[in-house]
């Protein structure tokens, strides 16, 4: 019986090892094709997403190509364009110096006829002077026949009628001498001066008022006025310029009398056109970097100054104070521009008399520095000038020349005569002054000045040729009670201290902004 029982109890065991491996078996089989389907669904998921990856990247590799390209051509335009000019300048320095050349071989050709003529009159002198040897022998064997006098006697005689006479001719001789000298220093004057207008001729254009700023359509006026013409006046504000919005198409006037402040709005609208986003935050933003970028503009102002006068090693606040000389006028006349030809004018005369080149050219683009420095300072712009140069120790005979161009002061050089000369002629050339837009100038600085003098206010700005005079005021000075006030009391003192055709409309403006961050 127990011997069944074992045997049953064998027989179950068996059974159940073959039961479960075949239910693990079949349980494996489906385990294997459930993971050889994930497998597959996984490789199918991966191949998509590295499909879809190389097509980003390759995107992004076609936008950064682009983007490459599109710069690259930028440079290749602006460095076609610098050469450009560079061949200009070089074609008008080949000219200059063609005509330099005709000048030394009629000079040249005047010597050999001097030399010619004075050969002439040498052999002519030898022979009077032996025909007058002649004569002299024959006199005094008459003297000595008719006077029965002794040589010696006769000699003293002789001796003395020959020096008075001497004298008498050396007079006469040294008179034309003189004369011949005036006449000859006069024509070599004349033909430096010319020599160095006719080298320093150039195209001039006349400062004006206004600006024009190009638009890509004229859809663009309607985003530059704003909503009710909020974007324009706050334009205005922050500028100080008069924004001209007319007809004309795809085009607006920037007009101010400053040409700094109008040079500070035309690059502020175009990159505002550029970028398309107009409104007041964005206006004052553009502005504020725009100015701080206006620095580095101006030592690039000076260095192609000094580039164009062959002016070398100078300090680097002098050359960021000769770029601001583009934004100042006088007279209606670049001032930038009139010391680059008197410095040029300058070295050619100085070249031409013998006398230091570099340093005539140096003190000729350095004499109305005192011009960008009387903005900040009270003076003369001769006495500020020269304190300037002496303050970065320039050479005395530029500090010299600076002080003295207009005759205030001694000059103690030939440099300060030459550069005294070299700035009456660029100033007085036809059309290159006109009193008629220095008059308007200062009558429009007098108005800011006038408004700026009152306390509380912050800026001041005369708008549409003189007709208004906008007062921005400090809100914690001035409040809206005392704003109306300050608004009379300056327009009394305009009527009382300026003349002016017409009327004078002054407007102030108290704003007041809270900030706060979230």
């Amino acid at each position: 019986m127990s011997l069944v029982l074992v045997i049953i109890g064998i027989v179950l065991l068996v059974g159940g090892i073959l039961l479960g491996w075949i239910t693990n078996s079949n349980f494996g089989k489906n385990s294997f094709a459930l993971a050889k389907k994930t497998s597959k669904n996984l490789l199918e998921e991966s191949k998509t997403e590295a499909e879809n990856l190389k097509k980003e990247k390759l995107l992004e590799a076609n936008e950064e190509i682009f983007q490459k390209r599109q710069q690259m051509d930028d440079d290749f335009k602006s460095r076609k364009k610098s050469l450009e000019q560079f061949e200009v300048n070089l074609t008008n320095r080949e000219n200059n110096l063609d005509r330099k050349a005709d000048l030394i071989e009629k000079k040249e050709s005047a010597i050999s006829l001097k030399q010619k003529d004075q050969n002439q009159k040498e052999n002519q002198l030898n022979a009077q002077r032996k025909k007058l040897e002649s004569l002299l022998q024959e006199q005094n064997k008459k003297l000595e026949h008719i006077s029965g006098l002794t040589r010696e006697k006769a000699k003293e005689i002789l001796m003395e009628n020959l020096l008075n006479e001497a004298k008498e001719e050396a007079s006469s001789a040294i008179f034309k001498i003189l004369e011949d000298a005036k006449k000859d220093a006069e024509t070599q004057s004349k033909n430096i001066v010319i020599s160095a207008i006719q080298q320093t001729a150039s195209t001039f254009a006349i400062e004006s008022t206004v600006s024009s700023v190009a638009l890509p359509s004229d859809d663009m006026k309607g985003r530059i006025i704003g909503r009710e013409g909020r974007n324009i006046r706050a334009f205005e504000v922050v500028t100080g310029t008069d924004v001209i919005v007319d007809d004309t198409p795809e085009l607006i006037i920037l007009s101010c009398f400053d040409p700094y402040r109008r040079e500070l709005a035309r690059i502020t609208m175009e990159k505002l056109v550029n970028d398309g986003r107009i409104h007041p935050g964005r206006i004052e933003d553009t502005y504020e970097k725009i100015k701080k970028e206006m620095d580095q503009y101006f030592v690039e102002l000076g260095e192609q100054a000094l580039l164009e006068t062959g002016v070398h090693i100078m300090n680097f606040e002098i050359i960021q104070m000769i770029g601001k000389l583009r934004f100042r006028t006088s007279f209606g006349q670049n001032v930038l521009q009139h010391s680059k030809e008197v410095s040029i004018i300058a070295g050619i005369i100085a070249a031409e008399l013998d006398l230091d080149e570099t340093m005539a050219k140096r003190a000729g683009l350095l004499h109305d520095i005192g011009k960008v420095v009387e903005r900040t300072s009270e003076g003369s712009h001769t006495k500020l000038g020269y304190e300037f140069a002496k303050k970065h120790s320039e050479h005395p005979v530029v500090q010299n020349a600076i002080a003295g161009h207009h005759g205030g002061v001694e000059l103690i050089s030939p440099i300060g005569v030459v550069v005294q000369v070299a700035n009456e002629i660029s100033s007085v050339r036809p059309g290159a002054r006109r009193e008629v837009v220095q008059n308007f100038v200062n009558r429009m600085e007098s108005l800011e000045e006038i408004a700026q003098s009152f306390d509380g206010v912050r800026n001041s700005y005369v708008i549409q040729t003189g007709k208004e005079v906008r007062v921005i005021v400090d809100h914690e000075k001035i409040d809206d009670a005392n704003i109306h006030q300050l608004a009379t009391d300056i327009a009394q003192k305009i009527q009382k201290d300026v003349e002016y055709p017409g009327q004078v409309k002054v407007t102030t403006i108290r704003e007041f902004r809270a900030f706060d961050f979230a």
